[in-house]
Order: structure tokens, then C-alpha cells, then sequence
């Protein structure tokens, strides 16, 4: 949790950094094997293991990355195999389910809404529902209650997706926890704002609001509103894939990095699990926020409204889509994804234009995912040395 004094720091923070670049910066290729090697000196941990060595002791078939340094895409590179039966590499293109990460894109969407003065965030949710109403009418639950996870909305359960066969539910059954759903009914519990809980229900339930608001499918309002500016031309929340999109789309694979019975999962719960991109498109995503603080993009938000994506909002760690956090002299916003067979992590720091995505096809992805940011943090000298970047 955010302590009031950082708090304040955060939310002072005045973006007037024209860029950040790091002296005698080693050329690409020096960095890719310094990241790739074993990792001296040994901590004793996963850092005593090469990339490719990690990659079989966990099980993870393939990954992909990208790096930004001075708010750009430095590099990108891809690793392993994308599907354990077609044996297809995976390349920089290569499409991964983002799965959680889906969720700070689609908190973007609703602030453009609230820019364009479609409804506010503090707004009464059932002011805008048309096609259901929130029960238990006592508490005014608010789409910014909704997006930092604090709206008393008490779903305990992830969302663990359908194969790809199977009947979907509507948005709307999937609130109720009717058939088809395959989750229970999103209900509320508690007063929002009295405690962080995070749920996936909760995005979802914007979701619904944004249809109602628009008349437009989510996908193409996603499109419109987020992806199409930021150039994120792999994304799409797409769900199923088109035979088309599905050529160059990973496989899910388990810890011992087999295949899965299916290809991949469908995901309905498109605000919260369904987005498929890549790490360059995530990165494109991350540097479009840093810009947007320093008042140097604003390709869908204001830098206020931006800076609303970044503030805590006094309960968890949560601001609005975003988890933002000091590791060690750093603020950072990230979010992470687990999705049936996908792992994916962004995180990026509030103003010096750095950061990472990295997206994976494996159960154990995650430990790769970790010990991948420990290492750039430590080759590019990020300022977050004196703690983990993430556990």
C-alpha cells in the first residue's frame, strides 16, 4: 500500500523531464547477451542459469520481449517455439493472450469516455447500465471504484476461459451467473472504497457499460478508442481468433511445457482476460502513458486524464487499470496476466522512459517473466536495484 508521503510525492510529480538516457549505454547486441547469459555474480537463485537453460527447467516452450529505453521500443526479440505440436517459432509478431493485462488498456477506453464526457468516474454505475442494474442498491458503486478494484465487488473466482466449441454466455449472463457462465454471479459485499479486492467481475461489468454507452461490439469500440491511436496493430480483443489471426498465435502449453488440450481458451470477459497482442504493441501502450505525463502525446488521453490512470486512489495498490508503486528510488506502473497456458507482464517507470513487456506460452512463465525484468533492471541500471521488480 502507498503511504500518504508517497502519495503525495506521486501525485506532485510534475513530468518535466524531457527524456532520460543513460551514459555509455552498450550497444544492443552487448545488452542482449549480458541479459541472455548466466548472471555474475550468483545470487544462488534462477540468475545462475543461462536464458535458454531457464527456459527448459520451467517448462516454457517460447516468449517474446520488448525493451523501452528513452520512451522507445529499444528491442525486441522473440525465443522458442510458439506451438509444441507445429513446432512454429515464435517471432515478434506472435500473438499471446494478454489475459489481466487486458484490463489497464480497457480502463484507457473508459477514460477516453470520461474525456469525452460520456459519464464521470465518480458516477452512479446504474446511471449508466442500460442492459442490467448492480444489486444491492444501497452503495453507489462507480466505474473508478470498478477499475482500482475497490467497488466491494466480491467475485473470489478468476475467469478460466472456454473451449473454443463451447457455447459463450452473454456479458450479461456472465454478471448473473447463469448458464452457460461458467463463474458465479458478481455480487458486492461491501461498501466501495472500504477495501481492495480484485475483480475481474468488476472490469467486466464495465465492459457492459461501455456497450451500453456506445452501441458498438467491444472489439471495434476497443479499436476505435485505444488501439488504432496507439498503433498497437497486432491487438485486438478479438475473441474467438479468425482462422487468419490464428496463424501466427502461440499455443497455451502446462508447466511441463506440453501442449494443452486446446489451442487457447475463450475469453468473453473481454475487459478483463480477452485481449491478444504482443510485447512491441504492450510497449507501444506504456510509452504512450509515459509521453502522455510529460505532455508530449495525447493520442487518446490529456496528460490529466492520464495522470488519473496513475493515482492511487487511497485503498490497495491500485490507481485506475494501473498498479503503481515505488521499487526501491522508483515509481513504476505496471500489470501482470495469467490466462490458461499465458503468462505476461508490463512494467514501466512513471517518468524516465524506460520499462519492459514480456509475454509468454507457458504455465510457469512468470518465474522466467521475473527473473527476464531482475536482469534489464540490473543491465540498464534502472533505479529499482534495491528490491525485486517483482514477486
Amino acid at each position: 500500500m502507498v503511504r500518504a508521503g508517497m502519495l503525495a510525492i506521486v501525485l506532485s510529480v510534475q513530468f518535466t523531464c524531457a527524456s532520460w538516457a543513460q551514459s555509455q549505454l552498450p550497444d544492443t547486441s552487448s545488452i542482449i547477451s549480458r541479459i541472455e547469459a548466466r548472471q555474475v555474480p550468483d545470487r544462488g537463485g534462477l540468475d545462475s542459469y543461462s536464458i535458454r537453460e531457464l527456459m527448459d527447467r520451467l517448462g516454457v516452450r517460447g516468449f517474446c520481449i520488448a525493451v523501452i529505453h528513452d520512451f522507445k521500443i529499444h528491442w525486441a526479440k522473440s525465443y522458442g517455439v510458439a506451438d509444441a505440436i507445429s513446432g512454429g517459432l515464435v517471432d515478434t509478431d506472435t500473438l499471446f493472450q494478454a489475459a489481466s493485462i487486458s484490463k489497464p488498456v480497457a480502463a484507457m477506453a473508459v477514460l477516453r469516455a470520461v474525456q469525452d464526457r460520456k459519464f464521470s468516474l465518480d458516477a452512479d454505475m446504474n446511471t449508466i447500465l442500460r442492459s442490467w442494474k448492480i444489486p444491492n442498491g444501497q452503495w453507489t458503486v462507480t466505474p473508478g471504484s470498478l477499475l482500482s478494484h475497490t467497488s466491494g465487488a466480491d467475485d473470489g473466482f478468476g475467469f478460466p476461459g472456454y473451449m473454443p466449441d463451447t457455447v459463450l454466455p452473454t456479458v450479461v449472463q456472465i454478471l448473473r451467473g447463469e448458464k452457460p457462465s461458467n463463474t458465479g454471479p458478481v455480487l458486492f459485499a461491501r461498501p466501495p472504497g472500504s477495501e481492495f479486492k480484485y475483480s475481474g467481475g468488476g472490469v467486466t461489468i464495465m465492459q457492459l457499460a461501455m456497450t451500453d454507452v456506445y452501441q458498438k461490439p467491444y472489439p471495434e469500440l476497443l479499436q476505435e478508442l485505444v488501439l488504432k491511436p496507439v498503433g498497437m496493430t497486432r491487438s485486438g480483443y478479438d475473441q474467438p481468433l479468425s482462422s487468419e489471426r490464428d496463424k501466427n498465435a502461440a499455443r497455451a502449453h502446462n508447466a511441463a511445457g506440453q501442449a494443452m488440450g486446446a489451442k487457447w481458451h475463450v475469453y468473453p470477459e473481454l475487459a478483463a482476460a480477452g485481449l491478444w497482442t504482443t510485447p512491441t504493441d504492450l510497449a507501444k501502450f506504456a510509452i504512450e502513458i509515459q509521453l502522455s505525463l510529460q505532455g508530449k502525446s495525447n493520442k487518446v488521453l490529456s496528460p490529466d486524464m492520464t495522470r488519473r490512470m496513475i493515482a492511487p486512489v487511497g485503498v490497495g495498490s491500485f490507481a485506475v487499470g494501473l498498479t503503481i508503486e515505488k521499487r526501491g528510488e522508483g515509481w513504476y506502473f505496471s500489470h501482470g496476466g495469467s490466462n490458461w497456458g499465458f503468462r505476461g507482464q508490463f512494467i514501466a517507470h512513471v517518468s524516465k522512459g524506460y520499462g519492459v513487456a514480456v509475454m509468454s506460452n507457458g504455465d510457469r512463465g512468470s518465474m522466467l517473466i521475473d527473473e527476464l525484468i531482475a536482469r534489464i533492471a540490473s543491465v540498464y541500471n534502472w533505479d529499482s536495484l534495491h528490491k525485486p521488480i517483482l514477486r
